[in-house]
């Protein structure tokens, strides 16, 4: 069927809500907005007379599409070089949605991505649309061709999957600010002392180099060897310039509703460093470096305003 100037409209309406769907089930902002065009090809050739409700029927192409998706990025991670991270997202990419409850905040955060790797595709749907999104047992019953108390024991597995005891800390854009310049100061001391003090004592730092830039293979937990690598990671070598394509700028920065380290070469965003504050310090450090992660990111920074770098020429 053609696709009249109504029913493009009545998709573009619901595109927000479909990419954030879609981004916080695949952890992957690009891999969203190519499962949101797919749902609009769908759209495009359905039999939209026979479809009630735009939104529901949306949804569900979108949710088992991502379900597909899912099956097969899991089979892709296993292979995966080094530790596997989710996509950043800046606090202005509408790609984030909702954001109005701690719930919708912590889902999209990095550490809470991360987790959702551990449910399985349907406790994945469930948890997102459940806590995110605010659909009832029912609708996601209808969603995934389930019973509602079905989807009920579905969630209740997921929240026990992913429970964690650590109370993050909501912060604005001048908050981050202000977390990232006491980092950064911390960083580039040289001192581990400094650090330490900023860090809760089971911090974790992962990092995502994508097996092409460089990475530890596996977690570093830890204070006094979390601050120990920092330093380290910090320190300014010809050897970091050419891997990252020269001197460096750092912002700070909200991503995915955390402080955020920005790391800039020219135009190009080459890392990002997340920072999961709680209110015992800094309980665990992101760092995402693969550059296909980056892409949308760097689109995202050269479109908008992001003011004056905190650290110069690095």
């Amino acid at each position: 069927m053609l696709v009249g100037t109504h029913e493009v409209e009545v998709f573009e309406n619901a595109r927000a809500r479909l990419e954030a769907i879609a981004y916080r089930l695949l952890g992957s902002a690009s891999d969203a907005e190519d499962a949101v065009q797919d749902t609009f090809l769908r759209w495009q050739v359905a039999d939209r007379e026979f479809v009630e409700t735009p939104d529901a029927w949306l949804t569900k192409v979108l949710t088992n599409i991502c379900l597909n998706r899912l099956t097969s990025a899991r089979a892709k991670r296993e292979t995966y070089v080094g530790q596997w991270l989710p996509e950043p997202v800046f606090a202005s990419d509408r790609m984030l949605g909702p954001a109005d409850t701690v719930e919708q905040r912590e889902s999209v955060s990095i550490a809470m991505l991360t987790l959702m790797e551990r449910l399985s595709a349907k406790e994945r749907v469930v948890y997102v649309l459940r806590e995110a999104f605010g659909y009832s047992h029912g609708e996601i019953a209808e969603v995934l061709d389930l019973s509602e108390s079905n989807c009920q024991q579905i969630y209740r597995r997921a929240k026990q999957h992913v429970a964690t005891d650590r109370t993050r800390v909501a912060v604005d854009e001048a908050a981050a600010r202000k977390i990232v310049e006491e980092f950064l100061a911390a960083a580039l001391s040289g001192n581990t002392d400094s650090l330490v003090r900023l860090l809760t004592d089971d911090t974790i730092s992962v990092g995502d180099g994508g097996g092409v830039v460089v990475s530890l293979p596996e977690p570093i937990t830890g204070a006094l060897r979390v601050a120990r690598f920092l330093r380290r990671l910090f320190e300014p070598s010809a050897d970091k310039w050419a891997m990252i394509g020269g001197r460096a700028d750092m912002f700070a920065a909200l991503v995915n509703g955390v402080p955020a380290v920005v790391i800039v070469v020219g135009d190009r965003v080459v890392g990002v460093i997340a920072l999961e504050v709680t209110t015992e310090g800094i309980a665990a450090i992101h760092t995402q470096g693969n550059p296909a992660k980056l892409e949308r990111a760097t689109r995202h920074w050269v479109a908008s305003e992001h003011g004056e770098p905190l650290v110069e020429n690095w």
